[in-house]
């Protein structure tokens, strides 16, 4: 199911493409065979921003012009989280048999992601981030699962707007301040 995201203005973002699959696709016609391309390619500003597209064409590199066209179109805003540059909450995305796993990770982990997932949330900036793919391994699915999965994500400020609660309580406390040590005196465990 497509969610409602609003239209963004790309001119001013710094934009790398990266390419993630290249399929040579063959029609046989009464004269023979016709060879063409299939380009998928991610963008993203490595800020939040982030896009895919599909070009085919006759050349390689038509092929991939034409997907970074067709992502320019559809880049999205993704809400990362300023301390430890992850995602807010865990979450998974669906796109036909795909499915993608995504959960934040504390300061140090890193991208643990294959292929297809790695692209998009490096274009995103997502710095330290847990993932598993689950079900269908094509790119394309796999690829639009992740995106799917990073537009369901919210902002704990916009959670707490929305159920009249602070963002501490939507959060939860720290929960390094909950972890005391059994039988220690206060002095002891600081």
């Amino acid at each position: 199911m497509r969610q409602f995201t609003e239209k963004l203005d790309i001119s001013g973002l710094e934009l790398k493409d990266q390419v993630v699959a290249i399929n040579r696709v063959t029609k046989v016609v009464k004269g023979g065979k016709n060879l063409s391309f299939s380009a998928l390619v991610v963008i993203g500003d490595s800020a939040g921003h982030v896009g895919y597209g599909m070009g085919k064409a006759r050349e390689v590199s038509s092929a991939i012009k034409k997907g970074i066209e067709a992502a320019k179109k559809n880049v999205l805003r993704i809400p990362i989280t300023e301390k430890g540059a992850t995602i807010p909450h865990t979450v998974t995305g669906r796109y036909g048999s795909g499915r993608v796993l995504l959960k934040p990770a504390s300061e140090g982990t890193g991208v643990i992601a294959g292929g297809a997932v790695r692209a998009v949330i490096t274009a995103a900036g997502i710095q330290n981030i847990l993932t598993k793919s689950l079900g269908s391994t094509t790119a394309h699915n796999v690829v639009k699962a992740t995106l799917d999965a990073l537009v369901k994500l919210k902002q704990p400020e916009k959670v707490a707007r929305l159920r009249g609660k602070t963002v501490a309580e939507v959060i939860g406390p720290d929960e390094k301040a909950e972890k005391k040590v059994p039988g220690a005196t206060p002095a002891a465990q600081a």
